[in-house]
């Protein structure tokens, strides 16, 4: 378990800011105590100071994980987020989508959204912005990349993707036994 190095940093911060922009301060300066983030084995935790001044002790083969996977960087040193991160990510998001009913499980199998199952979208929301997706009663479900801007989504084809799909929920079901 380390501090990020500065590349790394940048890297990460770069992935969180397409989707929570400048609420990344909101992140690591919090009312409930100071949170940063940590490198072990080429996953990046979230975790309060008090958390990593108890986790100092374990050594470091014997630490399995400590505080909150955000992500982590592939062999190629790109950074993928994971959906653990969506609770952290979900109240700050500048961007976001909202799934009709039907589309929802579409979404929670590892589908993009459509435009036929687009419910709302934030208004301004730019081609490639990172999105929160969001059921129409507010819950956050997972996230994307918004493949047409606002505009383009009202002059749409009802087939056409409006929003890749990265990550989701229902990757908790799919890929049980291969999470660490």
């Amino acid at each position: 378990m380390r501090p990020l190095t500065e590349a790394e940093t940048r890297t990460v911060f770069e992935k969180l800011g397409r989707y929570i922009g400048e609420n990344i301060q909101l992140l690591v300066d919090r009312p409930d105590g100071t949170y940063c983030f940590r490198l072990h084995r080429d996953r990046v935790y979230y975790l309060s100071e008090k958390v990593l001044k108890v986790a100092a002790s374990i050594p470091r083969e014997s630490l399995v994980s400590l505080g909150t996977c955000f992500g982590k960087f592939t062999k190629t040193q790109k950074f993928r987020l994971s959906v653990t991160a969506l609770e952290f990510l979900a109240p700050y998001a500048k961007y976001k989508v909202w799934v009709k009913p039907g589309s929802e499980q579409s979404f929670l199998y590892g589908n993009h959204v459509l435009k036929s199952g687009l419910g709302r979208i934030t208004e301004n929301t730019a081609q490639y912005q990172g999105v929160v997706v969001y059921s129409m009663a507010d819950v956050p479900l997972g996230f994307g990349v918004a493949a047409k801007s606002t505009q383009e989504c009202r002059k749409v084809d009802p087939m056409a993707i409006v929003v890749f799909h990265q990550a989701d929920v229902g990757e908790y079901v799919r890929n049980e036994d291969a999470l660490t």
